[in-house]
C-alpha cells in the first residue's frame, strides 16, 4: 500500500476526528510494484549519490550546475523517504514518525518543483535576453535562489505539518486554508515551469533568430518532462485530496509511489544519456559535464572540451 498516502489518510482522518483504518492486505500486483518501485528507488538514490558528489567535489559549479546540484540532494532525500516509507511504512502505520516523514517528503516536493522553475526561468532569461543576462546577472544568484526556496519551502511544510496534525500539533480549522495556499504556491510553479520551457522551446525551434539547440536546454527538456509525467500526479493527489473527496486518485496508489520513484531516479540517466549522446567520454565526470554543456557543438572541430563549456555556460562560480 502506499504508505505516504497513508499518511494522507491519517492525515484526513485526523482532521474529522477519526483514526485511520487498519491497512489492508496487500495483493499480489500491490507487492510487485512495491518491489520494483524499491529497486527503483535504490538504483537512483546511488545515481543521484554519484551526480552530487561530482558536481560538488570534482567539478567547479556554475550558475546551472548549482542548481542540479542542489536537485541531486533533493531527490536524494526523495528516494531516502520513499525507500523508508516502502520498507518499514507498513509496519510503523499510524506511528508518530511517519507523519514526520511525510513533513519531509512536502519539504521535497515542493523543493523539487521550485528548483526546476527556477532552471527553466533562468535558462530562459539567458536565451532570449544574453546580454543583460551575462552583464547583469549577480554573481551569487544561484546560491541565494537555492538557499531562499529551500528555506521558504520548509517553512510552508513545518506550516502544513502543524496545521494538519502532522508534528504532534493541531490547528483546528487551518489545515485547508493553508493546502489552499499549497495549492496556489504549487499552481504559479507549474504555470512559471511550463510557461518557460515553452517558450525556450520557440526560441530554439521557431522564429527568425533560431538559438542552437544545446546539450543543456535538452537536459533540461527531459527534466520537466519527465517530472510532468511522472512526479506531477502525486503533488496532485496529494494537495487536492482534502478539496475533492477522501477517496480521489488520480491513479492506483501503487502507481503513484512508483511514478515517484522513477520521477526522483531518472535525473542522472537523462544527465548521462545526453552526455553520452553520440560522444565516447572516458569518465562519468565527463560525461555528466558534457551534458550541462551550454554552448553549441561545433561539427567537425570536436566542440569545445566538457571543462571549456562549463566555463561558457555560466562565467560565475555559484
Amino acid at each position: 500500500m502506499n504508505t505516504i498516502t497513508q499518511a494522507l489518510e491519517m492525515e484526513f482522518t485526523i482532521e474529522n476526528g477519526s483514526y485511520p483504518p487498519d491497512p489492508p492486505d496487500d495483493n499480489t500486483m500491490t507487492l510487485l510494484l512495491q518491489i520494483f518501485a524499491l529497486i527503483i528507488s535504490l538504483s537512483g538514490l546511488v545515481a543521484n549519490i554519484i551526480v552530487f558528489w561530482l558536481l560538488g567535489f570534482r567539478t567547479r559549479r556554475n550558475s546551472f550546475s548549482v542548481y542540479i546540484f542542489t536537485l541531486a540532494g533533493i531527490d536524494c532525500l526523495v528516494l531516502f523517504l520513499e525507500i523508508t516509507f516502502l520498507i518499514i511504512g507498513y509496519a510503523t502505520f499510524g506511528h508518530p514518525s511517519l507523519y514526520f516523514f511525510t513533513v519531509l517528503w512536502v519539504f521535497a516536493y515542493t523543493t523539487d518543483l521550485s528548483i526546476l522553475s527556477c532552471i527553466s526561468i533562468e535558462r530562459c532569461l539567458c536565451v532570449l535576453f544574453p546580454i543583460w543576462y551575462r552583464c547583469r546577472r549577480p554573481r551569487h544568484m544561484s546560491t541565494v535562489t537555492c538557499a531562499l526556496l529551500c528555506i521558504l519551502s520548509l517553512l510552508l511544510s513545518i506550516m502544513h505539518g502543524y496545521t494538519c496534525g502532522l508534528l504532534y500539533y493541531y490547528l483546528d480549522g487551518h489545515c485547508k486554508a493553508v493546502n489552499f495556499v499549497f495549492v496556489a504556491w504549487m499552481i504559479f510553479l507549474f504555470v512559471v515551469l511550463s510557461g518557460s520551457s515553452l517558450a525556450l522551446l520557440l526560441k530554439m525551434f521557431c522564429g527568425f533568430h533560431r538559438n542552437k539547440l544545446t546539450r543543456f536546454c535538452m537536459t533540461i527538456v527531459l527534466t520537466v518532462l519527465s517530472f510532468l509525467l511522472c512526479g506531477l500526479p502525486m503533488g496532485i493527489q496529494y494537495f487536492l485530496i482534502t478539496w475533492i473527496a477522501y477517496d480521489f486518485e488520480i491513479l492506483p496508489r501503487p502507481w503513484l509511489v512508483l511514478l515517484s520513484c522513477v520521477n526522483s531516479s531518472i535525473n542522472p540517466i537523462i544527465y548521462f544519456f545526453v552526455g553520452s549522446f553520440r560522444q565516447r567520454q572516458r569518465s562519468l565526470k565527463m560525461v555528466l559535464l558534457k551534458a550541462l554543456q551550454d554552448t553549441p557543438e561545433v561539427i567537425g572541430a570536436g566542440g569545445s572540451s566538457p571543462q571549456e563549456a562549463m566555463e561558457l555556460s555560466g562565467r560565475s562560480v555559484v
